[in-house]
């Protein structure tokens, strides 16, 4: 076959040609917080261009983070949207009680546009097996009792923070809230990697375990409009 002299040019021209640059994805630092960090520079996070922190309110039914209320305070007065975590303990109680617990103690929401919705923390269990001796399907019904008792209350789905690993081994990988609640997804590098329970994205990012100004350091997928709607309902 023949080829004409024009078309090699375009060929070798195509070849040559500088690749379009990738679109870059709006994102919007954020980071976790707990007692582990009683002192927290808010207003630092702030002013280098964190936009959102998230604050432990409480673990099962009877523990309260002693400074959750302090830290709250500290990220409103920064002008930071914030909310708060509740860590789970499926052996110890249902998930109706320990959403109640925890909208009693901080995790409330309100459509005021700088409240998260509040964020199931489940994830390894530290005092003992990995999925608190319950069945995949018991953890999905213990999940399922926390996240439809929250919803009941506040009209809000809550964010389900964990690791592709625990939520793979523990849940069998469930699908059952990928469409209704928010994923925070830990993990620690340089990408996001594997996203689990059907989701399509994640909606948070926990990327590393350290966050200059104090905490964990979390990046909101999408751009500040977003996560302003996040908190607004």
């Amino acid at each position: 076959m023949k080829i004409s002299t024009a078309l090699i040019l375009v060929a070798l021209k195509l070849a040559t040609a500088t690749p379009a640059p990738l679109e870059r994805r709006a994102t919007v630092q954020g980071f976790d917080i707990s007692n582990y960090q009683p002192t927290v520079n808010f207003q630092g996070a702030y002013n280098s261009g964190a936009r959102f922190v998230i604050i432990k309110a409480t673990e099962g039914t009877t523990y309260i983070d002693p400074s959750f209320s302090s830290h709250y305070t500290g990220a409103t007065n920064a002008g930071l949207i914030r909310g708060g975590y509740h860590f789970a303990h499926p052996d110890t109680s249902t998930g109706a009680a320990q959403a109640t617990y925890f909208l009693a103690h901080g995790g409330g929401w309100s459509g005021d546009g700088i409240t998260l919705p509040g964020m199931l923390d489940i994830e390894y269990n530290p005092n003992g097996a990995t999925c608190y001796g319950l069945s995949t399907s018991a953890m999905v019904a213990w999940i399922q009792s926390f996240v439809s008792t929250y919803h009941t209350k506040t009209t809000r789905y809550p964010m389900i923070y964990s690791t592709n690993d625990w939520w793979s081994t523990c849940t069998g990988n469930s699908a059952a809230f990928h469409t209704t609640c928010p994923l925070v997804l830990a993990r620690y590098g340089s990408s996001v990697g594997t996203i689990p329970g059907g989701w399509p994205y994640q909606t948070i990012w926990q990327n590393a375990d350290t966050y200059t100004y104090g905490g964990d350091s979390d990046i909101f997928n999408g751009a500040l409009s977003s996560l302003q709607k996040l908190a607004s309902g």
